[in-house]
């Protein structure tokens, strides 16, 4: 059967290669959350390469909350019995929808072009289910970054990235004696997450990490590690602007380009605002990651849902062997500001900052650091994230003290289990 299905595949691809648009043609509709300027070019590159195919691409984009705001429509759609040919979805996300017999799966594509050989083996089984695939990744990104505006720094006398919290803070404090808003940030649960597990990862490290925003061990979740990780989250809000409230990431992003805030802690696709701008890094931007020695992955997927008529099957099969080809990967990373899935893919043409992230994905890998993002679906279920997010925006607003906060969390992720 499995030969067979190999068959299938590569004679298909092989009439997609082969040019003809009447062979090439197929329909999809993508549903996808990536609204702002260098998002919007990136999976632009994605629609472009799809439509040179001979296909017809509708596009769904759905701004707003990190994603939350389309799966809220992902999930109408496909009650009604009106799913989309393809979603942006990730991690423990793909497996959920599987489970309920919702997905498609594109594994005659994965096996004529070898995807396992290609894939970090991690990420591979997060677009499996039942180990056939059911999504392709287009990329993978870094969530622990810091991104800084070096005239800002200059002018609070800051010389170099601080590598530690206390460094960190220090120079926060520099920037508040100067004038200049230490961080920028958006005040939406998805980001104060953000901010809250690059805290967690740089107190307690990668094992640390694992065992309290991962296993979701009531120890970790309790532990005096956990409260000096909500004791330095307090520290970021004190160093926040007051309009910081419902602010979108790519708006923080524009303030250290502007130099009206001197860093921002967020993934990699902020690089993405940076490039599409025309900032050069290493000299308009500067890239480092957040205290702590590791990694925090975040990838973005497509899944391809269970939808029916020819050319919308074909569309999927199209859809997927472009995001997996080298060129696309290459083409759309350096448009998003991500490193490539694929581990095949040269870097020659990339810059300083996914160069660095792409040495430490390797050095994570070998040193057991690499850790999946809870904040941005990697990790566990949505129902448990959102615990997450509920309780640090509540603490991130208020004047909870760091003891109540853990207890409170630790009671929510009980509840939620």
């Amino acid at each position: 059967m499995q030969t067979i299905r190999k068959f299938a595949a590569a004679s298909m691809l092989a009439a997609l290669s082969a040019g003809s648009t009447a062979q090439a043609d197929g329909t999809v509709e993508v549903l996808h959350w990536w609204t702002s300027g260098g998002e919007a070019k990136a999976v632009g590159t994605l629609k472009e390469a799809f439509e040179a195919q001979g296909g017809t691409w509708n596009d769904s984009p759905i701004a707003g909350g990190g994603g939350d705001a389309a799966m809220t429509a992902l999930r109408a759609r496909v009650v009604a019995g009106n799913p989309p040919t393809a979603v942006q979805l990730k991690g423990p996300g793909i497996q959920e929808w599987a489970q309920q017999g919702a997905l498609n799966d594109v594994q005659a594509v994965a096996d004529a072009e070898d995807w396992d050989a290609v894939l970090p083996p991690v990420l591979a089984e997060i677009m499996k289910y039942d180990g056939d695939y059911v999504a392709a990744p287009v990329n993978i990104h870094r969530v622990d970054w810091m991104w800084a505006n070096p005239e800002a720094l200059a002018k609070a006398g800051i010389s170099e990235m601080p590598t530690t919290w206390d460094e960190f803070n220090a120079a926060a404090d520099k920037l508040m004696a100067a004038g200049i808003t230490p961080l920028a940030h958006g005040g939406q649960p998805w980001q104060d997450a953000t901010l809250f597990e690059d805290v967690v990862l740089g107190v307690g490290g990668a094992d640390f990490y694992r065992a309290a925003l991962v296993d979701l061990d009531q120890e970790a979740l309790t532990s005096d590690t956990m409260v000096a990780a909500f004791d330095q989250l307090r520290k970021l809000r004190g160093y926040v602007d007051p309009n910081f409230p419902g602010r979108d990431w790519n708006l923080a992003t524009a303030m250290v380009m502007r130099g009206e805030a001197a860093f921002q802690i967020m993934g990699d696709w902020a690089k993405g605002e940076f490039l599409a701008a025309g900032k050069v890094p290493g000299e308009d931007f500067l890239c480092a990651p957040t205290p702590g020695a590791g990694f925090v992955l975040n990838s973005d997927s497509f899944t391809f849902f269970k939808v029916s008529g020819d050319d919308n099957l074909k569309g999927q099969q199209v859809l997927a062997s472009l995001i997996m080809s080298p060129d696309f990967q290459k083409t759309f990373n350096l448009a998003k500001g991500s490193i490539p899935a694929r581990t095949d893919v040269p870097l020659d043409d990339f810059d300083v900052c996914a160069k660095k992230s792409h040495a430490d994905l390797l050095a994570a890998i070998e040193n057991d650091s690499l850790v999946p993002s809870m904040a941005h679906e990697m990790a566990i279920p949505r129902s448990v994230r959102g615990e997450f997010l509920d309780l640090v925006t509540e603490f991130f607003n208020s004047e909870m003290s760091s003891e109540d906060a853990v207890q409170r969390l630790s009671e929510a992720v009980a509840r939620a289990m």
